[in-house]
């Protein structure tokens, strides 16, 4: 009897370790998928760099001075959370939504799509975030 209850608890911990379950939902971290380092993949009219961590994500990059002539700075990347330094946050991926906290305030999700596309000789990862109605396409580092 004890070794099946030490089986299922040893059982049980590695679920919720393997799933990134913690909390309720699981949503108090990002996708394993999303994780890395990512650098715009046409950094022609903003350029940036967002670091996925496991419960943060830090953005470098993407500052004021990037929103072109007589654009629209509500379509620029990150354009209200601080650069530089992680922030919290995780990701939904039944919503495809990316939440990041800002002064401790859980802000409106920001819409993703990742994919992967891979042949015999190449395996290409993709991000794309939407601001403003404009898809930001992030690429890995």
């Amino acid at each position: 009897m004890k070794i099946r209850t030490v089986f299922a608890g040893l059982l049980a911990a590695f679920l919720v370790s393997a799933c990134d379950w913690v909390g309720a939902g699981g949503l108090n971290s990002f996708d394993y998928n999303l994780r890395g380092t990512w650098v715009s993949n046409d950094p022609g009219i903003y350029s940036g760099t967002v670091v996925i961590d496991y419960n943060t994500i830090t953005i470098t990059g993407y500052s004021e001075n990037q929103t072109p002539l007589l654009g629209d700075d509500n379509k620029r990347p990150f354009r209200n959370f601080v650069k530089g330094i992680p922030l919290k946050g995780y990701s939904d991926s039944a919503d495809g939504k990316i939440f990041i906290e800002k002064n401790g305030i859980l802000q409106e999700g920001i819409p993703y799509t990742y994919w992967e596309n891979s042949s015999l000789l190449t395996k290409t990862k993709l991000l794309t975030l939407t601001f403003g109605g404009r898809d930001e396409i992030l690429q890995p580092k």
